[in-house]
């Protein structure tokens, strides 16, 4: 049999402005080429409290459960719902675009009596909608996107903790999308789990996904605790309510890993972590108020510059992310054809759509390392180049001096 061994690993140096991942930032990559420590050395375990420290502070909370599943942005929202949510529990879904429907996919196979509050792609829900489906449908858990990369629009979420409180409902937040680059206000929403990723405004890769869980959901994730059998101890305690049904995202287990018990669940993505803590370590150097009104400048120059060439967004500017945009495809311009020229012309991506939006719009992002000035006008410039050649008529060079006009104004 003949071998084959291939050639090292050599990708193009290609700009990532879509929806993400995006290219991390070169701090984290030079962190993550560090050495391995063993998983219970005491310059790990300190690396491991540090790192909790540093993501109490990303989150806008004083959780003590603050810490990293290890895994993909996905990996927190599954390890959330699965600790969260019984079987025959009654989650209630708000749906406004793809990573909605992924919440009741995952929910589904935990067996969760699943109701659901749909909203159009592109629109938000009002807490009186929110309210109004909590008293409908009775839920034990509510559970929502801060921000769909789907749709490029954010749910607002101030008041949503206080409405589940007030009817005894625990509740959970994906904010895959947004940490790092809009407000994740945990404490001020006070909602009880929330989760992200790393691969986007944070600037680092996809690998590892932060959560914070507050103490009453800790107390009623504790109590579905059920230790394995090779690491149990004389003293331990089991819950009295139903066993997580996941071993490696039961989050039980995952917090004793990380608390003085220093449970051995499993053993710590010790280059994540690495990666993990210095991307949080970028954002706090730079400031979250600094950062979020970083990610706002480009969002406005990002539009500023497709308005400006004739073409037309998507979703209304009120709950616009500020990491990535919607735009219409222009009629009679082969989407995938643009795309395909921004990336062999110029190494440079841009996102297409899911679900109803496919072939419709494109989604550009500028988040974490590439919310950068000279990034968007590269972006902007040569999206011009492509759809003038593409047939799409505009005067040449307006999105570049709307974007660069947007940013000195």
């Amino acid at each position: 049999m003949t071998q084959t061994f291939f050639g090292q690993i050599n990708p193009p140096a290609r700009l990532l402005m879509g929806p993400g991942p995006v290219n991390a930032h070169p701090r984290v990559l030079r962190a993550m080429a560090a050495d391995m420590l063993g998983q219970f050395d005491p310059e790990m375990t300190a690396y491991m409290n540090q790192t909790m420290d540093l993501y109490r502070q990303v989150f806008m909370t004083g959780n003590r459960w603050t810490f990293l599943v290890d895994g993909t942005a996905r990996a927190g929202i599954e390890a959330a719902l699965v600790s969260l949510v019984e079987p025959g529990m009654k989650l209630l879904i708000v749906r406004a675009g793809r990573f909605g429907l992924l919440l009741s996919e995952i929910a589904e196979r935990i067996g969760a009596e699943i109701v659901t509050l749909d909203i159009p792609w592109g629109e938000i829900a009002t807490l009186e909608q929110i309210e109004d489906a909590i008293v409908t449908h009775r839920p034990h858990v509510l559970a929502c996107i801060h921000g769909d990369t789907s749709t490029t629009i954010a749910q607002p979420l101030d008041g949503v903790g206080a409405l589940c409180r007030k009817y005894d409902v625990l509740s959970y937040v994906d904010t895959t999308a947004t940490l790092g680059g809009m407000e994740v206000a945990t404490d001020r929403w006070g909602v009880d789990v929330v989760s992200g990723g790393l691969q986007k405004c944070m600037g680092g890769p996809p690998g590892s996904a932060p959560i914070t869980i507050s103490d009453r959901a800790a107390e009623h994730i504790f109590a579905r605790r059920h230790v394995e059998a090779g690491i149990r101890g004389a003293d331990t305690h089991d819950g009295t309510r139903a066993r997580i049904p996941s071993n490696y995202f039961d989050l039980a287990m995952v917090m004793d890993y990380w608390s003085e018990k220093r449970l051995n669940h499993h053993t710590e993505a010790t280059t994540m972590l690495y990666g993990a803590r210095e991307a949080a370590r970028v954002v706090l150097e730079e400031g979250l108020q600094a950062r979020f009104a970083r990610h706002a400048r480009a969002s406005r120059a990002v539009c500023a510059g497709l308005r400006a060439i004739g073409l037309e967004l998507f979703g209304g500017d009120e709950y616009r992310m500020t990491n990535v945009t919607g735009v219409y495809i222009p009629r009679g311009v082969d989407g995938e054809k643009v795309r395909g020229r921004m990336r062999e012309d110029f190494e440079i991506e841009i996102g297409s759509a899911f679900g109803p939006l496919q072939g419709r719009i494109w989604r550009i992002g500028a988040m974490g390392y590439n919310a950068e000035k000279h990034k968007v006008l590269l972006t902007i410039g040569a999206l011009e180049t492509v759809l003038r050649h593409e047939g799409h008529a505009f005067a040449a060079g307006s999105g570049v001096d709307a974007a660069l006009a947007a940013y000195n104004a």
